[in-house]
């Protein structure tokens, strides 16, 4: 017997979760949120938002500690690792509370606890108290459970020597020396970021390339940077395990290319990816399908059993924020009877490490693949005066569009601000725009935004503040 009964109950209460919770709310359905941890889930509590804290900090110490260049003079600067944490909570803390608000102004029904689907309209709930309280939702019930840090048999989590991005957001030393396995996004943001704090950073990368994804040019920008600033990296190289030393430290085994080697580290960071967390949740007993922890969808968000839907990590990649954002407003709409669909051109990526990359719709290197005919639109942040002014003028700006129709297929940055940079890219394909919307819009002086500009001008060979290449 169902203790309460919903319209909608929604597992999960992370960006996907409580953004469909709270669009619910909005669309006048009785609403319930089940939270095993905190609302916010991963990116507000321990990942995007608090790392991008730690980052930004980082940028500006490093900025002050450049500043003699430009004419900034600040003696002695330095980090004070506890301030910067405490800094960091208060801004975890004010966004929580904010998501609690946001469900008590939109009458959402917030518990705390375990839950597992016992029923196709029922969901049981192991409190926080120890209780076991069964609820009941009448429309849907929406799966929003996230990932997890994947955790690698030889380096197993101890919280301080050995950790993954949840420690690595609250460290209060900052460490003389990082180890970081995996060379992919979470991997170069914190590894950069200790690094601008003062860490000797390695990063050990097992694929040929860092940043594996991102068209090389850009990758190759950032990798140029991070070794700049005396960092190492080693590709196509294995960490296979690590022996304690007497003063503390850790002697890493590494195999690079099947070469054998050893570096000392103080912390080793495992960044190696997030796994869906689809599976355990009593989904398989009710015969939904659930495929390496992934739960496929339709464009509505629905399962394939009616009545159930999925969002977020644990529905598909890619593991974005953003993107279980909107399918949780997708399905929110659904479940409240509107029409609705996930029917988006692209899904921008931001990437926040030195310099940012951010990318949305189709790279230069898989449409060459794809055998397509596409121009190309380049402009250095080098030959642009915002860019100078704030000094930072390494990367760039490409625009990839159809060579025919000159329609914009893909917009990629590396440099300043990409990740802010990036929205306009994501509306020129959502608005199918061509070279020439964007060429021929005019873009405030002096701004990066001017980039945009003017690399969708180098598209169509009329560039004013670069050569022009023949198209």
């Amino acid at each position: 017997m169902a203790s309460k009964t919903y319209d909608a109950i929604v597992i999960g209460g992370g960006p996907g979760g409580y953004v469909c919770a709270i669009r619910l709310g909005q669309l006048k359905q009785k609403v319930l949120c089940v939270e095993k941890e905190e609302v916010g889930g991963v990116c507000l509590n321990w990942g995007c938002v608090p790392s991008k804290a730690i980052i930004a900090t980082s940028h500006t110490f490093d900025k002050v500690k450049t500043g003699p260049a430009y004419g900034l003079l600040v003696d002695n600067p330095r980090i004070d690792a506890n301030k910067l944490q405490d800094w960091k909570d208060g801004i975890v803390k004010k966004l929580t509370g904010g998501v609690r608000g946001l469900f008590h102004g939109n009458h959402v029904d917030l518990v705390y606890g375990e839950a597992r689907m016992t029923g196709v309209q029922t969901v049981s709930v192991k409190t926080r108290e120890g209780t076991v309280e069964t609820f009941e939702a009448t429309k849907g019930v929406v799966i929003a459970t996230g990932s997890s840090t994947i955790e690698i048999p030889s380096f197993k989590f101890d919280g301080k020597r050995i950790i993954g991005a949840k420690e690595a957001v609250s460290l209060r030393e900052i460490p003389r020396r990082l180890l970081v396995i995996g060379g992919g996004i979470i991997g170069m943001e914190l590894g950069g970021a200790y690094q601008r704090l003062g860490s000797e950073v390695t990063v050990v990368e097992a694929l040929p390339n860092i940043l594996t994804g991102v068209d090389s040019d850009l990758a190759s920008v950032v990798e140029k940077m991070f070794t700049k600033h005396g960092g190492k990296i080693f590709k196509a190289a294995k960490a296979l395990g690590y022996e304690p030393q007497k003063d503390g430290s850790l002697a890493v085994r590494l195999d690079i290319g099947g070469k054998s080697d050893t570096v000392v580290t103080d912390v080793v960071l495992v960044a190696v990816g997030m796994r869906p967390n689809g599976a355990g949740v009593g989904l398989e007993e009710l015969g939904v399908k659930v495929e390496r922890g992934f739960i496929p969808t339709d464009a509505a968000g629905r399962t394939n059993v009616a009545g159930i839907y999925a969002i977020g990590d644990c529905s598909s990649v890619p593991m974005l924020a953003h993107k279980a954002s909107k399918e949780g407003e997708v399905v929110a709409e659904v479940i409240a009877g509107h029409k609705a669909a996930k029917d988006w051109v692209g899904i921008p990526s931001a990437i926040f490490t030195d310099p940012e990359i951010a990318t949305v719709g189709l790279g230069e290197q898989l449409a060459k693949e794809k055998g397509m005919d596409i121009r190309i639109g380049k402009f250095p942040f080098s030959a642009l005066g915002r860019a100078m002014a704030v000094n930072e003028t390494d990367g760039f700006i490409k625009v990839v569009s159809d060579k025919n129709t000159h329609e914009i297929l893909g917009v990629h940055i590396v440099g300043p601000e990409a990740t802010d940079l990036i929205s306009e890219g994501t509306l020129a394909l959502e608005m199918h725009a061509f070279l020439e919307d964007v060429g021929l819009t005019m873009h405030p002086h002096p701004t990066l935004g001017e980039g945009m500009m003017e690399a969708s001008l180098n598209g169509l060979g009329q560039a004013i503040h670069i050569l022009n290449r023949q198209v």
